[in-house]
C-alpha cells in the first residue's frame, strides 16, 4: 500500500525532494524551505492516508483532502513562501514518490492510492493559490493607497527642496558651484532614484520582465559612471574593482540595474561624509557575485531581515519610501538570484547579489 511505502521510505523521499528543491534555478530556494518546507506536504499526505479508512466514501475523502490542503497552503503562505515555491515544492514531492516507487517496482499499488496522491497535489496547489488570491485582494486596497500616499509625499518634498534651491540660484545671491547647487544636484538624483524604483515595481507587478545575456564588465562600467557622480556629490569615495571580461549573466538588465542602483544609493545615503563605498563583481565557480560595501556603522543585532520589509527604514534620515531594498530583492529573485546582507557591527554592511553565470 502507498501509505506503508511512504512510511518505510520517508527519509529517502525527503532526501530526493530536498535535492530537487536545492538544484532549482528559479525561484531560488531558501534554507528554511529545504529543511522545513519539504517534509510539510509529506506529513500532511501521510496523516490524511492514515485517517481515511476503507469505509469512507470517495466524496468524503476528497472533501477532507481539499480542506486540509487549503489549510496547509494557507500555513505555507503565512510562513513567507511564494506561490511559485508552493507549486514547485508540491510537484517535487509528488515526483519523488512516483520515481522511487517506479525504481522499486511497486506496481501493486492500488489505483486509488495514486489517484489520491494526484488529487492531493492538485487540491494543495489550488488551495494555496485560492488563499493567496484572497489575501491579496484583502490587502491590495490598503497597500496601494499607502504606497500612493508615500510616493506623492516624497515627490512633493523632493520637488520643493529642488525648487527652493533653484530660486536661490536664480536670484544670483550665491554661486552656481556652491553648496546650494549641490542641494539641487542631490535633489534631482533622489527624484531620479525614486522614479526608477517606482518603474521597477510597476514592471515587477505587471510581469513585464525579460532576461537577456548581459556582459558583467560592461554592466558594472555603466553603473559606475552614474554612481561616481552621486558619490562625489555626497563627498564620498567610491572604489570600483576591475571586472574580468567575458563573464555574462542572463538577467533583465533594467531590473538588475535598478537593484544595484538602489543598493548603491542606500550605501551613499547611510555612509558618513568623507566615507568610502566599494563596488565589486566577480565570478565564483558557476555563480556571479556583485557586492556593495558601505560604512553605515553596522546594524543592531537581529535586524538584518527588517531591512527588506516594505516601508522599512534603518536610519534617522527618513527620505525615500523605504521600498528600495524590498524592490531590489524582488528584482534579483525574478532573475533567478538572491540578495543577502552581511552585518559588520561598528563598521558597515556588505550587500551581495548572487546570480547564476549564463550557460
Amino acid at each position: 500500500m502507498l501509505l506503508e511505502f511512504i512510511r518505510e521510505n520517508r527519509g529517502e523521499l525527503i532526501r530526493r525532494a530536498r535535492e530537487k528543491v536545492r538544484t532549482r534555478s528559479a525561484p531560488r530556494p531558501t534554507p528554511e524551505e529545504i529543511e522545513s518546507g519539504v517534509p510539510l506536504f509529506l506529513n500532511e499526505f501521510t496523516e490524511f492516508l492514515a485517517s481515511t479508512g476503507p469505509d469512507r466514501t470517495e466524496k468524503s475523502k476528497e472533501s477532507e483532502l481539499a480542506t486540509s490542503a487549503t489549510q496547509h497552503g494557507n500555513d505555507m503562505l503565512r510562513r513567507g513562501y511564494t506561490i511559485a515555491q508552493v507549486v514547485h515544492d508540491y510537484g517535487d514531492i509528488c515526483q519523488a514518490v512516483t520515481e522511487l516507487a517506479s525504481e522499486q517496482g511497486k506496481k501493486h499499488f492500488d489505483t486509488k492510492d495514486f489517484h489520491t496522491l494526484n488529487l492531493c497535489l492538485d487540491d494543495a496547489i489550488a488551495g494555496a493559490v485560492t488563499e493567496y488570491s484572497r489575501q491579496r485582494e484583502q490587502n491590495i486596497g490598503d497597500q496601494e493607497v499607502e504606497r500612493l500616499g508615500f510616493l506623492a509625499h516624497e515627490l512633493r518634498n523632493g520637488l520643493s527642496s529642488v525648487a527652493m534651491a533653484f530660486q536661490v540660484l536664480q536670484s544670483g545671491r550665491v554661486g552656481v558651484g556652491g553648496s546650494t547647487s549641490a542641494v539641487v544636484e542631490r535633489g534631482l538624483a533622489n527624484l531620479r532614484t525614486l522614479v526608477d524604483r517606482t518603474l521597477a515595481e510597476v514592471r515587477l507587478a505587471s510581469g513585464q520582465h525579460r532576461r537577456a545575456r548581459v556582459m558583467l564588465a560592461e554592466f558594472v562600467e555603466e553603473i559606475a559612471i552614474t554612481a561616481e557622480l552621486d558619490a562625489r556629490a555626497r563627498n564620498l569615495a567610491l572604489t570600483v574593482a576591475p571586472v574580468e571580461y567575458g563573464i555574462s549573466i542572463e538577467a533583465d538588465r533594467q531590473l538588475l540595474a535598478s537593484a544595484v542602483g538602489n543598493l548603491l544609493q542606500n550605501a551613499f545615503k547611510f555612509t558618513h561624509s568623507g566615507g568610502h563605498v566599494a563596488l565589486r563583481a566577480e565570478k565564483k565557480r558557476d555563480r556571479v557575485s556583485i557586492e556593495i560595501e558601505d560604512e553605515c556603522g553596522g546594524l543592531p543585532a537581529g535586524q538584518t531581515e527588517e531591512l527588506f520589509k516594505t516601508f522599512g527604514r534603518r536610519h534617522a534620515d527618513k527620505t525615500g519610501l523605504g521600498l528600495g531594498l524590498a524592490i531590489s530583492r524582488r528584482s534579483i529573485n525574478v532573475n533567478g538570484g538572491e540578495l543577502k546582507v552581511k552585518n559588520m557591527p561598528g563598521k558597515g554592511c556588505i550587500f551581495t547579489i548572487d546570480l547564476p553565470v549564463a550557460s
